[in-house]
């Protein structure tokens, strides 16, 4: 009789699961710990991308009952600004050229990363656990049993074999009690997902490890080319050479202290909204397994990056070497040699979901931001002549005649991947970054007053904010969607899952956010007036900063009021210096006064913070999770045992 009330209890949990789907994985166990006996079970470390479990931890105690955007910031102080990502981003199963290793020791157990054969999970016994009781355990995937003994307040850690059920038993023994059997199936689902698109895809303006900046100051000629057109701002901590414009130090000195990305050519970077996205879904359901691909480059567009090359952001600086790729593979190429490569060892394994952005540098977005912030009349003849500067106009005319078409190539690339259906995609549209408290920026000098010719001009800053929130955004929604016009082969199959739940938020974050809650070292520093930096190059070679701090105390991953880095931002967390650029553009040497104002434009600025892609990936998830159909699926039965001698 108790086992057939155990019984109908189990029944009702596996209903209630049913009826509920997928809980978090701390919220389930809760809920058993005093309830009727039943196997619970979990994939550990099923972020797989990490090599270790310690890394994958610290993520799943810091989301437990909080958004990704309330644990970013979480991270973001404990880390005392400095970020998480900092000593992750060694101990990945990719390395920084971008390249897969295979295998991957993970937890000291080689793997193959795109096709494993087997995953760590840990099991328990949890309910009314009777104290000091003797757990049997039998673990059955079809290739022969596996039987432990341990007490029952102990986890047992098997691997269960990729791709096939495993059938879980537990003969519990408690003093003179009747023992009872509890059973379970343990299936694995890896989950395979792929990141594609442009900066805002990888993460740009957030190195993994950002640059450490010296106090002192850093010489910087201007077009001028006189004494005046000298200026100072904070050096490179660690660099040795020569600060000031006469002196021509090695490029490789240079960028030997330079900041650290899961990819230096692509300036990918773990903050971003689709690793983050990938990350939670591991963590949130504890039945499956990641496996994620990160392929987005900073500067892709469908043309160049997507189907094509495209040029590498910046060389790759180990301590022995630099390596200068030039150029960067298609993405799309890359995505079908890993799927190749993967089927070849596993004739079934699939890809999954798409997480994408992209289509603002096809409509020459940075060169909008450029025309906007260049306000100096000498920069902006150089750089108008050299493609630099964009016009409303000119983005308008590649968004009507140009994107529908790279769109329509794009799909026709993807579906192959996807088994035809473009439902798999999960586009995830950009935020406009020029509102703050649900108005426009007014524009100035305030965060562009690192470079000396920047200035976010008020007319020309209005002309984008409209054309960005009137036209481009509402384009490209129905470009993803196949709507309002926009020709699709087959909308039933053609039309991506559109992610625009963010929008809202970030209209009151944008890059001219401030709060009193901002860093203390912002507040100090940053004028509000533009005028944060020392112009006396005397003064300044020796501390540039007007407020007297060191500029070694700014902290790019504390929590602040914009989720949109400025050209402050970009420079005091990257500094980077541009290159496999245009002959026309590509500095000459260090002190060039070319680079001063490309690391800014180019090297981060007008790109959401790590927050601003944490609250993006809130956005995602809930899609991504309902696209995969993600959910509980334990079944948990009970039932008296028999004699002891029918047990195997």
């Amino acid at each position: 009789m108790i086992c057939q009330r155990i019984l109908r209890l189990l029944t009702r949990s596996a209903l209630l699961l049913a009826a509920f789907g997928a809980l978090p994985a701390d919220w389930a166990a809760a809920q058993a710990v005093n309830g009727p006996l039943q196997i619970s079970w979990e994939v550990r470390n099923r972020f797989r991308l990490f090599r270790e479990e310690r890394d994958f931890q610290l993520h799943a105690d810091t989301l437990r009952n909080r958004t990704i955007l309330a644990s970013e910031q979480a991270l973001g102080v404990q880390s005392d600004g400095r970020g998480w990502a900092r000593n992750t981003v060694n101990r990945l199963c990719i390395d920084m050229a971008g390249k897969v290793s295979e295998p991957c020791t993970r937890d000291a157990v080689k793997e193959s990363y795109l096709t494993p054969t087997e995953h760590p999970v840990t099991v328990r016994l949890t309910g009314e656990v009777p104290v000091g009781a003797v757990c049997a355990w039998t673990f059955d995937d079809g290739d022969g049993p596996r039987q432990s003994n341990f007490d029952c307040a102990e986890p047992v850690n098997f691997r269960a074999a990729y791709g096939k059920r495993t059938v879980a038993i537990v003969d519990v023994t408690s003093g003179a009690e009747a023992p009872v059997r509890v059973s379970t199936e343990i299936a694995v689902r890896d989950v395979l997902i792929a990141g594609l698109g442009d900066s805002i895809a990888s993460g740009e303006g957030n190195p993994d490890r950002p640059v450490a900046l010296s106090d002192e100051g850093f010489c910087f000629r201007s077009y001028i080319g006189s004494d005046v057109g000298q200026f100072y701002r904070p050096s490179r901590a660690g660099f040795k050479g020569g600060r000031a414009c006469e002196t021509y130090d090695s490029l490789q000195a240079w960028q030997a202290q330079g900041a650290q990305w899961l990819s230096s050519p692509c300036h990918r970077s773990l903050y971003s909204y689709q690793t983050r996205t990938a990350l939670a879904m591991a963590v949130q359901y504890p039945h499956i397994a990641v496996t994620y691909l990160p392929l987005a480059c900073s500067g892709a567009t469908i043309a160049e990056g997507l189907l094509g090359k495209q040029q590498a952001k910046e060389c790759l600086t180990t301590k022995t070497a630099t390596n200068c790729q030039g150029s960067v593979n298609a993405q799309m190429i890359e995505l079908r040699e890993a799927m190749a490569a993967a089927r070849k060892r596993q004739p079934n394994r699939k890809l999954d979901l798409v997480l994408l952005s992209v289509g603002a540098n096809d409509i020459g977005f940075s060169n909008l931001v450029a025309d906007v912030i260049v306000d100096n009349d000498t920069e902006r003849a150089l750089f108008k002549r050299s493609g630099i500067l964009g016009s409303v106009d000119d983005s308008r005319s590649a968004l009507t005649r140009d994107l529908p078409a790279g769109f329509g190539k794009l799909r026709e690339a993807l579906k192959p991947m996807l088994s035809g259906d473009l439902s798999h995609v999960i586009f995830t549209a950009y935020a406009n970054p020029t509102f703050s408290n649900g108005a426009p920026c007014p524009g100035g000098p305030a965060g562009f007053d690192v470079h000396p010719s920047f200035n976010a001009n008020p007319r020309r800053l209005a002309n984008v904010a409209n054309f960005v929130e009137n036209e481009f955004l509402p384009q490209l929604k129905a470009i993803a969607l196949c709507q309002g016009g926009v020709l699709c082969r087959n909308p039933e199959t053609d039309r991506m899952t559109y992610v625009d739940a963010h929008q809202q938020t970030f209209a009151m974050h944008g890059f001219c956010a401030r709060a009193a809650s901002d860093p203390e070292f912002d507040r100090a520093c940053f004028s509000a007036k533009g005028q944060s930096f020392d112009p006396d190059i005397v003064a300044a070679a020796s501390q540039p900063m007007l407020c007297g701090l060191g500029a070694s105390q700014f902290r790019p991953y504390l929590p602040r009021a914009r989720w949109i880095r400025d050209a402050n931002d970009s420079y005091f967390s990257a500094m980077t210096y541009p290159q496999a650029m245009s002959a026309a553009i590509q500095p000459s040497d260090i002190h060039d006064a070319t680079w001063g104002i490309l690391s800014a434009v180019y090297g981060g600025a007008i790109h959401p913070t790590a927050e601003g892609h944490a609250a993006m990936a809130d956005a995602a998830l809930p899609a991504a999770t309902a696209v995969l159909r993600l959910g509980a699926e334990a079944e948990v039965t009970s039932e008296p045992l028999g004699a002891p001698a029918q047990l195997r």
